[in-house]
């Protein structure tokens, strides 16, 4: 169909403003351009005012052939919101309702537009905590958060996302709205379909609106970092962590690579022989949090070369500011760097950890990394100039390599962000041919015409 009649055809749908052309920034491209240069062109670009006009755009362009690629804030890492292969953008942003707010009973149903940042602000101010705080919580929103079921340093304590849906509204192929679940915390009717749509990635239907519930916030939080001389007393002490039954809100690590790039960005200074970081966030009452915090030092003692625990709120900002400052660091020490995001059991942690060393620099790239140590969820960072190609290519080698080496070592080519463009071609090897069977055969019995962000997660 001729542009023109395409964007006539939308706009008698959404109203003529809401349709914009297809080469309008930002919708070609997600935060993975900055690290690949991934980048597509849309057909158009629509931005619906309500899960009405989602599902009859949707019924659109089903009938007349046209792909569908959702769109939520943007902020995806693996190019699950780049129109690849063109057809029309449906960003959701305009769908920003509170649909209904529960206080007392924990829960909420927001629509798939409402920026994580404000869904955290809506638990909060009503005594609440929705635990999911993934990166970028000031620009992507709650519905692109299920899609592709974002974790975050605090999975540890309180798992990724979906653990925190109760109910969706879809909409799905031919041009449909459902909902699956909903305000109930307890539902075994059928197959599970909630938990197919949460980490779908947008392949299987348009979320609209979302059902969440909330827990009491903790009355008290503390940070603190331990360093330790190399990876292996690293791993080991939080392995000693995770055995002494503490649960930490978050475990995160820094590898020697990492800290070193970061050193003379640490509040007061790092000593040479603090070369590997364990990073703790413990939350309940202050008396838990003051048993926790004891054990979790005493736990955390052995090979230790020096620990900071923050003596407040604002102390404890800064040391979370520096962790979350990795990632500008690295990137400037040659101006880019391709990012790999793989999980292993824990027991393999220092495993990857220093596989990721060996791969990059026999690819001949300097490679470092940090993350969840709690859950093994690794984020491998390959540096390379940002015109270099050569390196680019080499980065993008050892950063497969590292992939297939996480799936023999018993974890996954993803932890949190996703298959998306960037990984398609993967699902077989980590699956094998029968599982990857089952999941195109649950593709094509959502989107039989395969016109819903096609080409991802595949």
């Amino acid at each position: 169909m001729a542009t023109g009649a395409l964007h006539r055809e939308l706009a008698a749908i959404v109203g003529a403003d809401a349709v914009l052309a297809g080469d309008t920034a930002p919708y070609g491209e997600d935060a993975s351009h900055d690290r690949v240069g991934l980048a597509g062109v849309a057909d158009a670009v629509v931005l619906p005012a309500d899960a009405e006009q989602v599902r009859r755009v949707l019924a659109w362009c089903y009938a007349h052939g046209v792909a569908v690629v959702p769109r939520g804030g943007g902020t995806g890492l693996a190019g699950g919101a780049v129109p690849v292969r063109g057809g029309v953008v449906v960003a959701l942003a305009r769908l920003t309702r509170i649909r209904s707010l529960d206080g007392p009973l924990w829960r909420a149903e927001v629509e798939a537009g409402l920026r994580t940042a404000e869904v955290i602000r809506l638990a909060r101010e009503n005594g609440l905590l929705f635990p999911p705080n993934p990166g970028a919580v000031e620009q992507s929103q709650i519905g692109g958060n299920v899609a592709t079921n974002a974790g975050g340093p605090r999975a540890f304590k309180y798992g990724v996302t979906g653990h925190w849906v109760t109910g969706l509204e879809v909409a799905v192929a031919p041009g449909e709205l459902i909902r699956v679940g909903g305000a109930r915390r307890k539902d075994v009717a059928g197959y599970d379909l909630r938990s197919l749509f949460v980490g779908s990635e947008g392949t299987l239907g348009i979320i609209t609106s979302v059902w969440l519930r909330f827990v009491p916030a903790p009355a008290a939080t503390s940070r603190l970092i331990t360093f330790y001389p190399d990876a292996a007393a690293g791993c080991a002490a939080i392995e000693q962590l995770v055995g002494s039954g503490v649960v930490p809100a978050a475990l995160e690590y820094a590898d020697e690579g990492a800290v070193d790039i970061g050193r003379a960005a640490f509040p007061g200074g790092l000593a040479p022989a603090a070369r590997f970081a364990v990073l703790i966030e413990l939350d309940g009452s202050p008396d838990e949090v003051a048993v926790a915090r004891a054990q979790t030092l005493e736990e955390l003692a052995e090979g230790s070369v020096a620990s900071v625990v923050a003596a407040d709120e604002r102390e404890g900002a800064q040391l979370w500011r520096w962790r979350d400052s990795l990632s500008a660091s690295v990137t400037g020490v040659r101006g880019g760097r391709i990012g790999e995001d793989v999980v292993v059991p824990l027991d393999r942690l220092r495993d990857v950890i220093e596989q990721t060393v060996r791969i990059g620099a026999r690819h001949g790239v300097q490679a470092c990394s940090w993350g969840h140590a709690g859950d093994g969820n690794v984020h491998a960072n390959f540096l390379v100039g940002v015109h270099d190609a050569q390196a680019r290519s080499a980065a993008s080698a050892a950063a497969d390599e590292l992939c297939d080496w996480a799936v023999a070592a018993g974890g996954s080519m993803t932890g949190e962000h996703g298959v998306g463009w960037l990984k398609r071609g993967r699902l077989e090897r980590q699956l094998g041919a029968a599982g990857a069977g089952l999941h195109a055969a649950i593709k094509a019995a959502f989107d039989p015409r395969h016109l819903i962000n096609p080409g991802k997660k595949e």
